[in-house]
């Protein structure tokens, strides 16, 4: 699975979108770790706070901004609540996969619809899964490859299962390595999370640059809107009753 494992990535075209997609309005990371995104964000005049669940990172992050500069709330970003109304969630590199089952997936788009007002975006960035390279009794993919490492994914079809494994070579005989867990999701999948939530799926594009989403993509940016709705059909009430019906 394609993301930060040692490689390093430019974050201006995603800075720049995001700024875009805020409109003005205040920004939401969902995980913000960091603050990889988030610190040149808010460097851009977005107001920007986060949810994040790993202390570690939290601590990394304040060494970049304090809390009056990006607030962060400590919690699971598929339950916690941050204080406020935003104009835009986003949710980058993959992360919403470290959520391993649909429930928890699908209650982190309920989240997002929560602290959103009406005509306002949720963005996500998700790779695309590579079964169609998995001939039939083969359970492993290699996505990158050099000399100094090799990232791995294998597969439970399943459950939709992925652990991801990164081989890391040194100058002498040994390597190290790390594994993470993920659910993968398929972007029809994603969509219907996004109407349970009561998203309409708005764009999706290949990257950050907007480039153009085919079946050959390795990856996609889908931006999701709320639809704009009247009070008394956006009332606490009327939400809860909506997230009832649709579980």
């Amino acid at each position: 699975m394609a993301d930060s494992q040692g490689e390093k990535i430019t974050t201006t075209p995603t800075v720049e979108r995001l700024a875009a997609l805020a409109a003005g309005g205040r920004a939401l990371e969902f995980a913000i770790g960091t603050g990889r995104v988030a610190v040149p964000l808010a460097g851009r005049g977005v107001p920007v706070a986060g949810i994040e669940l790993s202390r570690p990172m939290l601590d990394q992050l304040r060494t970049k901004a304090d809390e009056a500069t990006i607030p962060v709330v400590v919690g699971d970003m598929a339950t916690t609540v941050a204080p406020g109304a935003f104009s835009l969630v986003y949710l980058v590199l993959n992360t919403i996969s470290n959520l391993l089952t649909q429930a928890e997936q699908v209650a982190c788009f309920r989240n997002a619809a929560r602290h959103l007002t009406p005509g306002c975006r949720f963005v996500i960035e998700l790779w695309v899964p590579e079964l169609r390279k998995l001939p039939p009794g083969q359970q492993a993919v290699v996505w990158h490859c050099e000399p100094d490492y090799i990232g791995l994914d294998t597969y439970d079809v399943l459950r939709q299962h992925v652990v991801s494994h990164h081989f890391r070579f040194g100058e002498g005989r040994q390597a190290t390595l790390g594994r993470s867990p993920h659910r993968y999701i398929w972007p029809a999948e994603l969509d219907l999370m996004a109407q349970l939530a009561g998203f309409e799926l708005e764009s999706r594009h290949a990257d950050w640059d907007a480039s153009e989403f085919t079946a050959d993509s390795r990856s996609h940016v889908s931006v999701y809107r709320l639809p704009t709705r009247t009070r008394a059909e956006w009332s606490p009430g009327a939400l809860r009753g909506a997230g009832q019906r649709a579980s």
